[in-house]
C-alpha cells in the first residue's frame, strides 16, 4: 500500500477532493464537519477497480493547524497540490509545497479544483499561475488536472493518473524493522486502547510485542485493521489501526512511535545535514532554540552549527539536542521550526545519534521475557557554567557536538578557537565537574554524557552475549564499533577507557564483563569430549582439525562457534591440520624441559621419542614451540630459550 496526500490553502477543497475521489469524508471531528474546514489529520481508502487499495491523508490548510499537517506529511509518498482554480495559490500553498519539498516527497500532481466556478479563460490562468509557483520543487513537472469534487468533472482522469503514478513507486522497504509513528489514539469499548499510524516500514502482524517509544514500554498487538478490515499482518505504507491492550490510553500519545524492541534506541542528540530556506538564512543563529517535526512528533531542542551559521541555501553539517528524545532510522528527514515565532527555518537528514536516555528517565534493559534486568540513569541537563573558567561553555559545546570521537586538548584549543592555557582550564574544570571524561591519558576527551550512554550500549549488548552465548568469550572490537556506529579504532580507544575504569575486561582480542567465564553448554562439552578423545596409548597423538571442524559443523552453528572460541582462548592449540589440547601441549613442553635440562639441548631424534609420537607430528610441534618462544633452533639441536 502506498500513501497520496493532500496539501494546499484552506478552504481549496481537499476534503471535498478526498471524498469525490473515495466516497469517504476525512473530517471526522464534528467540529471539522460544523465549520467545513480540516483542524486535524483525515484519512480514507482509495480502491481502484484492480483490487488496490491507497491510502489518501488529508492535512489541514490552515496556518494554525500546521503542526497537524506536518504529522501526516512525514508517510506521503505521492503529492495532490490542491489549489483552487477560483483563487490561485495561496500563503499555504507555498509553505505546504516549501514542506513537502524539504521532506523529498519527489512525486507530484497539481489538481485545480472548483473549476465549475470560473471560465474557460480563467481556469488558463489558474493553471498557468500553478505552474509557476511549482518552479524549482517537487512539483515541477508535475501533471495538471482541472475537477470539480461538486459535479465530478475529471475525477475519473484523476483517479487514473494516481493509480498509475502509485504504481511506478517503490515498495518501502519490507525486510527493515517495522516503524510506525502514532498520530491518533483512542480507546474502543470491548476492545480497549487503539493506535493509529501510517507504517513507515517493515511488517507488524498480530501478536508480535513491539516497544512505544520513547516511554520504552512493551505491549503486544492484538489485532490489526487496514481501513476497517482485520488483516494478520500489515506492511510498509499501510495506514494501521493496532490494538493494544493492557495498556492505558493516558499512557500513550501522538508523537510516539511503536518499534521493534532492538532495533531502535531513543536518542536526543542528533548529528544532521540541515538545509536551509532561502528565507530562513538572516534568522539562523549558531545556536538557537527550535521545534523539531519528525513523524507525527514535535520535540523542541536546540540547533547547533558546527561553526558559524550558513549563510547560503545548501546542506550544513549541525546537531540536534532535543528535550525529549526520539527514535529514527538512517536518513530519517525532519523539518526544523523557530521556536517563536513558529517561522519554517528548513529540513534536515539525520546521519547519526548518540543513543541514551533522556533527563533522569529510567530506560530499563529487558529481558527475552519483558521484565526489567538492569536500568541505567543519565543526566543529560545543561551543566551550569557560572563558576566554571572563561570560554567553558564554548569547550563543552565542542566537545557535545564531537560525539563518539575524542578530542586532543590541542584541538579543543583550536576547535573551541581558545588558547591553550584557557582550553585547559575549562577541561580540568569539566573533568572535576563530572562533565568530561578522559578517554587516553592524559590527552583524549569525551564528553561523559556521551561516554556513559555509549557504556551502557556496550554493557547491555555483553549481557545479553553471555546469556545467549556463554561459550563465546566476548564480543571484538568490530562488532562494538557497529555497535556504536563508530570506527574500529575508536571503539578500542574507547574500550581501553573502560578497561581502566574496570567496567570490561579483554582475553584473546575478545571483549568481556570482568565476572563473565566463557563455558560450553552440555551437548557442546559432550561433543569435544568425544570428538577430542586423548588415546592413553598415545596421549600426544592429535586429531584433524579439518575433520573436528567439519563434524562440529555438522552439528549445529552453536558447536562451530565454540570450537572457534576454544581456539581463541587457547583451550585447543591448532598447528597446521593438527588440533592439540591445551593438556597435551603443557605435557610435551613439561617433557621438553626435563630432557632439555638433563642434556642442554636435544636433537630431533630424541624430541621424537620423548614425545612418543612420529616426525611427521615432531616437526611441525618444535616449530612451534620455536614460534612462540619457548625453544629455539642451534645447529642440528634444539634449546630452551633463556627468558630474558
Amino acid at each position: 500500500m502506498h500513501i497520496v496526500g493532500t496539501a494546499g490553502h484552506v478552504d481549496h477543497g481537499k476534503s471535498a477532493l478526498v471524498t469525490a475521489l473515495t466516497g469517504h469524508n476525512p473530517d471526522r471531528l464534528l467540529e471539522e464537519q460544523q465549520r467545513g474546514m480540516t483542524l486535524d489529520l483525515g484519512f480514507a481508502p482509495l480502491r481502484f477497480p484492480d483490487g488496490v487499495v491507497a491510502g489518501i491523508v488529508d492535512v489541514p490548510g490552515h496556518e494554525r493547524f500546521l503542526h497537524n499537517m506536518l504529522a501526516g506529511a512525514a508517510g506521503m509518498e505521492l503529492l495532490l497540490l490542491v489549489i483552487a482554480a477560483s483563487e490561485g495559490p495561496k500563503p499555504q500553498t507555498f509553505e505546504h509545497l516549501r514542506i513537502l519539498n524539504l521532506l523529498n516527497v519527489n512525486r507530484a500532481i497539481i489538481v485545480l479544483t472548483k473549476v465549475d466556478l470560473v471560465d474557460r479563460s480563467s481556469r488558463d490562468v489558474a493553471a498557468q499561475l500553478a505552474r509557476d509557483a511549482v518552479a524549482g520543487t517537487v512539483a515541477t513537472d508535475a501533471p495538471v488536472f482541472e475537477v470539480s469534487s461538486t459535479t465530478g468533472e475529471g475525477i475519473p482522469e484523476l483517479s487514473a493518473a494516481i493509480h498509475d503514478a502509485l504504481a511506478a513507486l517503490p515498495p518501502r522497504r519490507p525486510q527493515s524493522p517495522p516503524y510506525l509513528p502514532i498520530d491518533r489514539v483512542f480507546a474502543l469499548a470491548g476492545h480497549g486502547t487503539i493506535v493509529t499510524g501510517t507504517l513507515m516500514q517493515g511488517k507488524i502482524s498480530a501478536g508480535d510485542t513491539l516497544a512505544l517509544q520513547p516511554s520504552g514500554l512493551r505491549v503486544r498487538i492484538k489485532s490489526l485493521q487496514v481501513f476497517g478490515q482485520t488483516v494478520p499482518s500489515a506492511t510498509g505504507g499501510s495506514r494501521v489501526a493496532v490494538n493494544l491492550p493492557g495498556i492505558a490510553v493516558n499512557q500513550i500519545a501522538r508523537g510516539e512511535t511503536l518499534v521493534s524492541a532492538r532495533e531502535f534506541i531513543p536518542a536526543r542528540e542528533l548529528v544532521v545535514d540541515f538545509t536551509p530556506l532561502e528565507s530562513a538564512l538572516p534568522l539562523l543563529r549558531r545556536r538557537m532554540p527550535v521545534r523539531v517535526h519528525i513523524g507525527s512528533a514535535e520535540v523542541l531542542g536546540q540547533l547547533r552549527f558546527v561553526g558559524s551559521a550558513p549563510r547560503e541555501q545548501s546542506p550544513a553539517p549541525a546537531q540536534l539536542l532535543l528535550w525529549k528524545p526520539i527514535v529514527f532510522y538512517p536518513g530519517s528527514r525532519v523539518i526544523i521550526r523557530r521556536m517563536s515565532p513558529k517561522n519554517l527555518l528548513g529540513g534536515a537528514t539525520i546521519r547519526s545519534a548518540t543513543p541514551e536516555q533522556a533527563g533522569t528517565r529510567v530506560m530499563p534493559a529487558q529481558s527475552d521475557g519483558g521484565q526489567s534486568t538492569a536500568s541505567t540513569v543519565i543526566s543529560t541537563d545543561e551543566p551550569s557554567f557560572e563558576d566554571a573558567p572563561a570560554e567553558t561553555s564554548a569547550v563543552f559545546e565542542l566537545l557535545a557536538a564531537s560525539g563518539l570521537t575524542p578530542i586532543a586538548s590541542a584541538r579543543v584549543a583550536a576547535g573551541a578557537n581558545v588558547t591553550q592555557s584557557v582550553a585547559d582550564a575549562a577541561l580540568k574544570w569539566l573533568i572535576e565537574q563530572g562533565r568530561v571524561a578522559v578517554v587516553r591519558k592524559p590527552d583524549e576527551h569525551l564528553s561523559r554524557n556521551v561516554f556513559d550512554a555509549a557504556w551502557s550500549t556496550v554493557e547491555r549488548a555483553l549481557r545479553e552475549s553471555h546469556e545467549r552465548f556463554p561459550w563465546r568469550l566476548g564480543l571484538s572490537p568490530a562488532e562494538i564499533a557497529k555497535l556504536l556506529n563508530i570506527s574500529e579504532a575508536i571503539a578500542v580507544r574507547l574500550l581501553h577507557a573502560w578497561h581502566d575504569d574496570g567496567r570490561v575486561a579483554v582475553k584473546a582480542g575478545f571483549w568481556h564483563d570482568p565476572a563473565f567465564t566463557a563455558s560450553l553448554t552440555r551437548s557442546q562439552e559432550a561433543f569435544f569430549e568425544s570428538a577430542l578423545a586423548v588415546d592413553s596409548r598415545s596421549p600426544n597423538l592429535p586429531h584433524s582439525y579439518e575433520e573436528i571442524a567439519k563434524r562440529a559443523t555438522q552439528t549445529s552453528s552453536d558447536t562451530a562457534e565454540a570450537l572457534g572460541s576454544l581456539l581463541a582462548a587457547g583451550a585447543f592449540v591448532r598447528i597446521g591440520d593438527d588440533l592439540y589440547r591445551r593438556s597435551q601441549i603443557e605435557r610435551m613442553q613439561s617433557s621438553i624441559a626435563d630432557l632439555m635440562c638433563a642434556n642442554g639441548s636435544a636433537t630431533m631424534a630424541q624430541l621424537r621419542d620423548v614425545l612418543g609420537t612420529s616426525r611427521k607430528y615432531a616437526l611441525p610441534l618444535m616449530e612451534h614451540f620455536d614460534s612462540i618462544g619457548f625453544t629455539m633452533r642451534d645447529g642440528d639441536v634444539r634449546r630452551l630459550r633463556k627468558a630474558k
